[in-house]
């Protein structure tokens, strides 16, 4: 599977579509602003800002609803600190098969609230900001802007998608890692990880000014053992057994199954802080775990109701549905070009059963472990 040509969210708006089923991005970047703003306030602040254009990158930007929060807070930031900054040229990245049309199609809209926004609150003394949107497609492992244009990056959600599979995978009946994963399938994910954010930190290096700064969020674990981190993991396990489900009725070949692996990997601290050591190029001033639940529908779900002792058995079910179609928007791209596009309604109408088997037999809403780093760029 070519990673680069395959990988995109679901587009549109539909019901499996990622600008409908975003949620926990959602929190993600929520989560990261404090980090963003204090990232900022410190460029902003810093002698390399003596300038009026400053260069901003949002990599794995995607499409939908949360694609311009971060140049919103950036602009809420800039604004609040009365700084020199005019111009605001925000590049925004994915792989090219992104849903670019769709943002650009939203341009208008997202300008015009922005002038009213800012008409209604700001100084009448105050300058106005304009923000210069630019998209970059192609592959964040690798360059993509000009030496030294760089003054922020962010990445938020993107960078546990790895450049591509391990090489030389032999895990059956399974398309990550799992607990009867052998040791030498657990290895290889580590390695393509490492070398990857090596190659990710040393192509950003290239790109950001001295003392510029990036605030990277993503899914991670906080145990050294890859199959201890359970609500990454057992997702794709719960996705194992779906498709396993389809080679029982015969729709798909067992050996596809065997040959089809995920290209994503959940770092722990002591990988991330070896990369960042060996790589070299950045102060490390941040680097903090945070949890986020599984996207069952936004319910506040206590004991009872994952028990299902509320006669709640309706509720499971549309848990379970909003938690497939989650995955599905991320993971369909890649699924469709191995299995077939004919096969993804019974994948994920399993999928959705077996998830809310899980969640009837939780005690606990199944939660992901979610990395966030601020990274100063070296001298």
């Amino acid at each position: 599977m070519e990673v680069v040509q395959v990988l995109h969210m679901n587009n549109g708006d539909g019901d499996t579509s990622y600008a409908r089923n975003s949620t926990i991005q959602k929190k993600t970047i929520s989560i990261a602003k404090p980090f963003i703003e204090k990232a900022v306030l410190e460029i902003l602040g810093s002698n390399i800002m003596g300038i009026e254009s400053m260069g901003i990158a949002d990599l794995g930007c995607s499409s939908g609803p949360n694609t311009f929060l971060l140049v919103s807070h950036i602009m809420d930031v800039i604004h609040a600190k009365f700084s020199t900054v005019t111009e605001l040229r925000v590049f925004l990245n994915d792989l090219f098969s992104n849903d670019f049309n769709s943002i650009f199609m939203s341009l208008p809209a997202f300008y015009d609230k922005l002038k009213q926004d800012y008409n209604n609150g700001r100084d009448p003394d105050q300058h106005v900001m304009n923000p210069l949107i630019s998209a970059v497609p192609g592959s964040f492992y690798g360059p993509l802007f000009p030496r030294k244009s760089m003054h922020f990056v962010h990445s938020s959600f993107s960078l546990h998608w790895l450049s591509q599979v391990p090489d030389g995978l032999y895990n059956k009946g399974k398309i990550y890692m799992s607990k009867s994963s052998p040791q030498c399938v657990l290895d290889a994910y580590s390695m393509q990880f490492q070398k990857d954010f090596a190659v990710f930190l040393r192509s950003r290096a290239q790109e950001i000014v001295d003392g510029g700064r990036m605030v990277l969020s993503f899914m991670g674990r906080p145990s050294s053992d890859p199959t201890a981190a359970q609500g990454t993991f057992y997702q794709y396990e719960l996705l194992a057994q779906a498709l396993m489900a389809m080679v029982s009725k015969g729709l798909i070949k067992e050996e596809k199954v065997d040959s089809f692996n995920l290209p994503h990997y959940a770092a722990c601290a002591e990988e991330l802080n070896l990369v960042l050591q060996k790589e070299g190029s950045f102060i490390k001033e941040h680097l903090e775990p945070f949890e986020v639940d599984w996207d069952i529908g936004g319910a506040d779900l206590d004991h009872n109701t994952l028990n299902g002792t509320f006669d709640d058995d309706q509720t499971i079910t549309s848990n379970g549905q909003q938690m497939a179609n989650s995955i599905r928007a991320v993971v369909e791209s890649m699924l469709e070009s191995h299995f077939g596009k004919e096969i993804m309604d019974d994948v994920f109408q399993k999928y959705a059963e077996l998830v809310s088997r899980h969640l009837t037999n939780s005690t606990t809403i199944p939660k992901y472990a979610v990395w966030v780093i601020s990274l100063v760029k070296k001298n």
